[in-house]
């Protein structure tokens, strides 16, 4: 995607078109579909009402640049609905995707002064931003919340290690299978419920190019992979970006490096 005059990155941008600003309406925080397995789980009303002053609330379409590698790190997000993907640019152009963010998840969290990462949302987005400022002022005030912050950079922690292990080990179609995989646990947490036909959906919002860049992977080989899968009858597509998984024990055994039985 080229483009002579990029827009500035919500990091550094004063606000974007259906923006709202965090006015202290702690209802907005108390009736959010994600509370319950977001970071802000830990904030009792007070809490929230901090929350509700500190951040404001933006609803982004697909493509919007959310953060730019090298920018300085000025905000904080909190994902709240949809996907962004996450990657790193090459000089050449080249870009790795290091991983996707849905609803409860955050990106921009940084102790250093320039973001290591760059961000775009890939469908439509909701998140809450907080400027640096204001994240230190809740992390200093609200223990709990910077507890469940560190929780979540451990977590962030082991996720960069399996995609070290997806790109350096795996061949493709076990990448293919961990990529479903993944994608079907983050749609159910998403989900919030354990109903059987919400846990074998995975939500792949993303194109095939994204995948591949995730995965290290050519577009051929994502392709010709997802379809050899749909022949065996392992999966099936659904509706609004959907992927049906319908054998899971084969594709966690394909993932494993076992032989399917």
């Amino acid at each position: 995607m080229t483009s002579s005059s990029p827009p500035p990155a919500l990091a550094h941008s004063a606000g974007v078109a259906h923006a709202h600003k965090g006015d202290g309406d702690v209802l907005r925080c108390l009736v959010c579909d994600i509370r319950n397995r977001s970071l802000c789980s830990s904030m009792d009303e007070e809490g929230l009402a901090a929350l509700a002053h500190s951040s404001r609330q933006l609803q982004l379409p697909p493509g919007t640049t959310i953060v730019e590698e090298g920018e300085p790190a000025l905000a904080f997000f909190n994902v709240t609905g949809g996907t962004v993907k996450l990657f790193k640019s090459l000089p050449d152009g080249r870009r790795q995707i290091t991983g996707f963010a849905d609803a409860g998840q955050f990106l921009g969290l940084s102790t250093a002064q320039t973001y290591s990462f760059g961000a775009e949302t890939v469908d439509n987005v909701r998140l809450c931003r907080f400027l640096r400022p204001q994240l230190e002022t809740l992390l200093s005030d609200y223990p709990t919340f910077e507890r469940r912050l560190l929780a979540a950079v451990t977590d962030k922690l082991a996720e960069a290690q399996e995609q070290m292990l997806l790109l350096g080990r795996k061949t493709a179609r076990e990448k293919v299978a961990t990529f479903l995989l993944d994608r079907m646990r983050a749609y159910h947490l998403t989900m919030g419920h354990t109903r059987q036909e919400v846990e074998n959906l995975a939500s792949v919002p993303m194109t095939r190019v994204d995948i591949a860049d995730y995965l290290g992977l050519t577009i051929e080989t994502v392709s010709r992979t997802i379809s050899a899968f749909r022949r065996s009858h392992l999966i099936a597509s659904a509706e609004n970006h959907r992927i049906r998984i319908l054998s899971v024990a084969t594709l966690l055994n394909i993932a494993s490096g076992q032989k399917p039985d």
